[in-house]
C-alpha cells in the first residue's frame, strides 16, 4: 500500500489548486479524479473558430495569493487582459431595453435607473442601523440598507446571474461577506467604502479581470501538469478509513481497487459526494453536508456574424433582472471580453438560464433553450440572422446555493472538522464559488496542513537544495507556516 503525505480527492479546481500550493512545497501530493480529465466543470473548447467556456470564463481579482499563483506558475505570458471596449460597460435589462448599470455610488445616485424616491432611500444609507442580526437574506440586507430598488434592479440580478441564488434564500452573510463585513466594521457600506478607498492606495492588491491564451482550461492543464502533482485520472474514491497516525482511502480503477495511506486527506468533491465519503466517521458532518443544495445552469453559446448584429457590444454583458425575464439571467459578450474567442468579423455570446430562479430550465430541450435565448436577445442586441454556430452546456448541479442559515451551518462543520483531524473539505460550497476564491481557500488549506506538524519530506527537500546552492547550514523549522508566503 503507497503511503503519501497528502491525499486529495477531487480534481477540480479547488483540488488542483490546492495540490499545487503543498507542491511546491515539498510534500508528495496524490490527486484522484474520477473523470478521465482534470478541470471539473471548467474546461475550453474549440469549435468552427470559436472558444467557449464550459463553466467559468475568467478571473475576476484582488487577492495576492491569486497573484503569486499565476507568476509562480508560469502562466504570467498566458494571461489575456480585457480589451478595451469590455472596460467601457456593464448593461442591465430594464424596461425590455438595455441600460447602462452605473458602478460607482455617485453614478447610481445620477442614474435614470432609480426613481427620485430610490435615490433618495440610496443616499440615506450611512444613516441606516444595523439589524443585529446574522441571518438576513441578501433580499433583507440590501432592502434595509439600500432600498428595494437596489435589490429589485441591481443585486437580485447579480445574485440569480452570477450566483445561480435566489436573493430571497441566499444568506447576505455567506454570498455579499465584504459589504455585510463593512457594515460591521464600519457601521455602513458608504463609510467602509469610503476608508478602504484610501487605505487600498497602500496595502490591497489592484483588482485584475483576466483569462488565459487558450480559455480557462490553460489553469487547469497547468495546474495539473506541476511538478510534485500524483494526478491520477479514472479514480473513483469509494472508502475513506480512519487510522490512528492518518487515514486509510480506497479508490476504484480501470485496473481495480488502489488503496493508498495519507496523513491528510482534502475531499475536494462536491457535497453529496463529500457527505458519503464522509459518513463512517462522522455522521453529524455528512448530515451537514448532505443539507447543502444545488442550482443548475444552462449555457447557450452562439457565435454569428458580426453585421447580425445592431448594438455596439460595448461592455461585458448583461444582468437581467427576474421581472425581467423569467429565464435568462444574463449574458456575457465573450468576443468584446477577450481576445481569440471568436474569427475575424464574427461574435460570440454566452448565455446562461436556469438557476434557483427557474429550475424547469434543466428540463428543456435543446431546441427550446436556443429559441428562448434568441428570442430574449433579438430585440436587446438587435440580432438581425440566426447563429452560425451552438453549443449547449448543461450543469444540473452548477452550483451550491447559498441558501438559509448558511453561515450557521459553515459553522456547525467547521466545528465537526476540529475533532477529526487531517480531514479537510475543500470545495466552492465553503469560501466562495468563484476561481479567486477557489485558488485563495487552496492556499489557506495548505497553510493549515503545512503548519500541522513538521514534515520530513519537506525539511529534507530543503536541505538538498540548500547543499546543491554550497549552503551547508542546517534548517530547523520549528513551523511550516512560512514555507507558503
Amino acid at each position: 500500500m503507497d503511503k503519501i503525505d497528502v491525499l486529495i480527492i477531487g480534481g477540480g479546481i479547488s483540488g488542483l489548486a490546492s495540490a499545487w500550493w503543498l507542491a511546491r512545497s515539498g510534500l508528495s501530493v496524490e490527486v484522484w479524479e474520477a473523470n478521465q480529465r482534470p478541470g471539473g466543470k471548467i474546461m475550453s473548447t474549440r469549435q468552427d473558430g470559436y472558444l467557449t467556456e464550459r463553466a467559468a470564463a475568467m478571473v475576476l481579482n484582488f487577492r495576492p495569493e491569486v497573484v503569486e499563483l499565476v507568476r509562480e506558475a508560469g502562466l504570467e505570458p498566458a494571461k489575456t487582459a480585457r480589451l478595451p471596449g469590455a472596460e467601457a460597460r456593464r448593461y442591465l435589462l430594464h424596461r425590455g431595453r438595455l441600460k447602462a448599470l452605473p458602478m460607482r455610488m455617485g453614478a447610481m445616485v445620477a442614474s435614470p435607473l432609480w426613481s427620485l424616491r430610490g435615490k433618495l432611500r440610496l443616499l440615506a444609507e450611512p444613516f441606516i442601523f444595523s439589524s443585529g442580526r446574522a441571518d438576513e437574506t441578501v433580499s433583507e440586507f440590501i432592502t434595509r440598507r439600500l432600498g428595494h430598488e437596489v435589490l429589485e434592479k441591481a443585486m437580485e440580478p447579480f445574485i440569480a446571474g452570477t450566483l445561480a441564488g435566489d436573493a430571497d434564500q441566499a444568506s447576505a452573510a455567506a454570498v455579499l461577506p465584504r459589504l455585510t463585513a463593512l457594515e460591521r466594521r464600519y457601521g455602513s457600506i458608504a463609510a467602509g467604502v469610503l476608508v478602504n478607498r484610501v487605505l487600498r492606495r497602500r496595502t490591497a492588491c489592484t483588482t485584475d479581470t483576466f483569462s488565459f491564451r487558450g480559455g480557462m482550461g490553460t489553469l487547469v492543464e497547468t495546474l495539473a501538469n506541476t511538478h510534485g502533482i500524483n494526478l491520477r485520472t479514472g479514480h473513483t474514491a469509494e472508502e475513506l478509513v480512519r487510522q490512528r497516525d492518518g487515514w486509510q482511502a480506497t479508490a476504484t480503477t480501470e485496473q481495480g481497487q488502489r488503496t493508498v495511506s495519507a496523513c491528510h486527506v482534502i475531499v475536494a468533491t462536491p457535497a453529496p459526494a463529500a457527505a458519503a465519503l464522509v459518513k463512517p466517521s462522522d455522521n453529524e458532518l455528512a448530515e451537514l453536508l448532505r443539507g447543502i443544495s444545488y442550482a443548475g445552469v444552462m449555457i447557450v453559446h452562439t457565435g454569428m456574424a458580426r453585421d447580425a448584429i445592431g448594438h455596439p457590444l460595448d461592455g461585458t454583458g448583461f444582468l437581467a433582472p427576474k421581472g425581467e425575464s423569467a429565464a435568462l439571467t444574463g449574458n456575457l459578450w465573450m468576443s468584446t471580453l477577450f481576445p481569440d474567442r471568436a474569427p475575424p468579423g464574427k461574435i460570440l455570446l454566452s448565455s446562461y438560464l436556469g438557476g434557483a430562479r427557474a429550475p424547469q430550465v434543466a428540463d428543456w430541450d435543446d431546441a427550446r433553450l436556443v429559441d428562448e435565448t434568441l428570442g430574449t436577445l433579438r430585440p436587446l442586441i438587435d440580432l438581425k440572422a440566426d447563429p452560425e454556430m451552438v453549443r449547449i452546456d448543461r450543469h444540473l448541479d452548477a452550483l451550491p446555493a447559498y441558501h438559509g442559515a448558511y453561515q450557521a451551518r459553515m459553522q456547525a462543520i467547521t466545528a465537526r472538522l476540529q475533532h477529526i483531524p487531517g480531514l479537510h473539505l475543500e470545495a466552492n460550497y465553503r469560501g466562495g464559488v468563484s476561481v479567486r476564491d477557489r485558488l485563495a481557500c487552496g492556499h489557506a488549506v495548505a497553510n493549515q496542513i503545512l503548519g500541522a506538524r513538521r514534515w520530513p519530506s519537506v525539511e529534507r527537500k530543503r536541505r538538498e537544495e540548500a547543499e546543491q546552492s554550497g549552503a551547508k547550514a542546517a534548517y530547523p523549522l520549528g513551523s511550516m507556516d512560512a514555507v507558503i508566503e
